[in-house]
């Protein structure tokens, strides 16, 4: 449980008209599938080394998939990571805190761009706003209050998904999920 993977930063992708998410593309007009991953999604991914999650560590390391935060989150994170029950060293911490921070692409901003289901445990109502307002393609999470929000009624502006469906479709061409919600950035 010491170090976390070596992710090498993906390059950044300025859209072009014409380009989209789909990971299967022509060569040279894909993006990054944009997305954000919960806080237990990241623990596994930089602390715990998951090997669960080990195809998403490598479509991150690839530039296949591109990671969102914001404040709200990246304080969640920080938090999280002091938990005396994880008995993460402060200075461990600091370094996973920022080698989650130096991947992800921070959206400016706080709230929701559009209107939510609300999700029952309001912490985590923050993931479903960033998801909306980063335009991500995916909001992968291991929480089940959060997962539950695909019952609502109301569409979501993204397609929520557990880390195990994540990586299916990861592994999948992208014509095979028509309901993935493929913001554009």
């Amino acid at each position: 449980m010491s170090a976390t993977p070596n992710f090498a930063a993906p390059p950044r992708v300025t859209p072009k008209p014409g380009m989209t998410h789909s990971l299967f593309d022509a060569p040279g007009t894909a993006m990054p599938l944009r997305l954000v991953l919960d806080t237990n999604v990241v623990l596994d991914l930089f602390h715990f080394r998951a090997p669960a999650v080990a195809p998403l560590a490598a479509a991150l390391t690839a530039g296949r998939i591109r990671c969102l935060t914001d404040t709200g989150c990246l304080a969640e994170l920080r938090r999280v990571l002091a938990y005396p029950k994880l008995k993460i060293p402060p200075g461990e911490a600091e370094r996973l805190w920022h080698a989650y921070a130096a991947q992800a692409e921070q959206v400016p901003g706080s709230g929701a761009t559009t209107h939510l289901p609300r999700c029952r445990d309001r912490d985590d109502q923050r993931f479903l706003e960033l998801a909306a307002r980063g335009r991500a393609a995916w909001l992968v999470s291991k929480d089940k209050l959060v997962l539950k929000v695909r019952r609502s009624r109301m569409p979501l502006p993204f397609t929520l998904l557990h880390p195990d469906e994540a990586i299916l479709r990861l592994a999948t061409p992208a014509t095979a999920h028509p309901a993935d919600r493929s913001a554009r950035p």
